[in-house]
């Protein structure tokens, strides 16, 4: 098995060290294991749930002392990947580029829309309630796909958090997203942190935040490749959802990544 969606305690909201998550990942039977911590940003926005950028060396060498430890232990160890996880924004890019994938080594990108523009102000993809939040959020997506900076999309239904009937509009939404990720050959995430999540109250009944069953549904049609990860915010978390993850998007006919190949180069 392989989880490439992975925090530690520096995002400002997980708990433990790179250490911690390569010691369950070994309990867990994973045999790659990547980092991908939410990226610090130059500005300093989304602050309360990412490093600081004067940390990303710091992450960066906790990173590849866990990776040479894994090297020498006998057979190998466990393949530990270097990523990060992104927001998007045309601005963002060149630092992504140049800082990121170039200078720091960074082996992946992961896109994760967690915030999205709506009337020049940037809102929170948890807490959708409107069609045109989902509108909004998906052209955010579209833009991200388009950039080529990523190695897939994590939580592509993470819309269905706060807006929570399963109507046109939210259908719609979906298919944008799909399209988007069908355009360019983008691997989707099936998101095992929402698995563990609290049931939401949707108008069809009780169901997880993400994912929504309805949107997998819809995504066997885009040929689409889906990929199992954690989304571990802590040690213990490392392994959980991908057997899950796994059957919910093979039920779906869709072929299921058993590792990505890395590193990923925009």
């Amino acid at each position: 098995m392989t989880n490439y969606h992975t925090h530690t305690y520096r995002c400002r909201h997980a708990t433990g060290e790179v250490q911690d998550y390569v010691e369950e990942a070994r309990k867990a039977g994973l045999g790659e294991l990547g980092f991908s911590d939410h990226v610090p940003q130059p500005d300093g926005r989304w602050a309360d749930c990412r490093m600081d950028i004067g940390e990303l060396s710091g992450y960066v060498a906790a990173v590849e002392r866990a990776r040479e430890a894994e090297a020498r232990r006998p057979g190998g160890g466990i393949s530990i990947r270097l990523g990060l996880e992104c927001e998007w924004s045309p601005e963002l890019e060149s630092y992504y580029r140049e800082e990121l994938l170039g200078r720091h080594g960074i082996e992946y990108l992961v896109g994760g829309i967690h915030n999205y523009v709506l009337d020049g102000r940037w809102r929170d993809s948890f807490c959708i309630e409107s069609p045109r939040g989902l509108a909004a959020y998906a052209r955010q997506v579209e833009g991200a796909m388009a950039s080529g900076l990523f190695a897939f999309l994590a939580h592509p239904d993470v819309f269905c958090n706060g807006y929570l009937p399963w109507d046109a509009e939210a259908k719609a939404c979906a298919h944008d997203v799909l399209a988007a990720c069908a355009s360019v050959g983008m691997p989707i995430e099936v998101n095992g942190n929402g698995l563990r999540k609290p049931m939401v109250r949707a108008p069809e009944g009780r169901r997880p935040p993400y994912p929504h069953r309805e949107f997998w549904d819809l995504a066997k049609d885009y040929g689409l490749k889906a990929l199992a990860c954690s989304d571990a915010h802590r040690p213990i978390d490392v392994g959980r959802g991908l057997l899950e993850g796994t059957e919910l998007a093979a039920s779906r006919g869709l072929e299921v990544l058993g590792s990505l190949p890395l590193p990923i180069r925009a």
